[in-house]
């Protein structure tokens, strides 16, 4: 499997002749985007790949499609590139395309192509934010996907979420073999302390409750409202024990990694 981390939560995964591209974000940096409720956020990086040069996608994982950190303007302009796209099932009523499916927690879907293996798509939980936030913030989830045959998935990206109980239970001892995760802390002055994603230090837990192959840090740089960004991020990574500190991998921006 190849990654290639294109800034924000945006990842090219290459996996058994599959692309997969993960919360398609490439406008350029710059604008404000309202998130609203008063909350707003500037973008500071644009993609390390350009849309012209991203080629073909078969699917995107959409964990939600309401902020533009997850889907900008330029984002969306690949979902109809895209053969199919995932998402909530609150995504997959707002947004038009062909072959585009809706997922709660729990929920599963298969794709399938000429040449390639069948992947087991099955959505996780995800709350993008404090209890009771949802109404506000709107429906996220994860997703992880299991090779036709395999017993455990071969990619689980953990979309935008904090670190709760009913994720803990839902993923705890799932072993992927490796573990797209959301960090960068999501504040917002209006709201104070209240985050919207995990930190590093929530991540660390996760990872070691996972027991990924290997775990790859994203939405971790790029935004104005990412509290903790990357530098921070590694700080804790690095710190942690092992063996969470030996399962941690960063991608560099726009730079293909081969993940075995």
């Amino acid at each position: 499997m190849k990654v290639t981390r294109i800034g924000g939560p945006t990842v090219l995964v290459e996996w058994e002749g599959w692309r997969i591209l993960t919360d398609p974000t490439f406008d350029p940096p710059g604008r404000t985007y309202s998130f609203g409720f008063g909350t707003t956020s500037t973008k500071t990086a644009g993609p390390a790949v350009a849309l012209e040069d991203l080629g073909r996608i078969d699917a995107v994982l959409l964990s939600h499609h309401q902020h533009a950190d997850n889907l900008d303007d330029a984002g969306a302009e690949v979902l109809g590139r895209a053969a199919t796209v995932l998402t909530t099932r609150a995504g997959a009523k707002a947004i038009t395309h062909p072959d585009i499916r809706g997922l709660a927690a729990g929920e599963s879907t298969t794709l399938q192509a000429p040449g390639r293996p069948a992947l087991r798509v099955t959505a996780t939980p995800g709350r993008h934010g404090a209890p009771l936030t949802r109404p506000i913030v709107g429906p996220a989830v994860g997703f992880a996907l299991t090779r036709e045959g395999a017993e455990r998935p071969g990619l689980w990206m953990t979309g935008d979420t904090v670190l709760y109980g009913a994720l803990r239970a839902a993923v705890t001892g799932m072993r992927p073999d490796v573990m797209l995760v959301h960090v960068g802390a999501v504040k917002f002055p209006i709201s104070g302390p209240l985050a919207y994603t995990m930190n590093a230090r929530d991540a660390v837990e996760l990872i070691g409750l996972v027991q990924p192959g290997v775990a790859v840090p994203a939405h971790v740089e790029g935004w104005s409202h990412f509290s903790e960004q990357e530098e921070a991020a590694a700080r804790i990574f690095d710190a942690a024990e092992p063996p969470v500190r030996d399962r941690v991998r960063w991608a560099p921006l726009g730079e293909a990694v081969d993940l075995g």
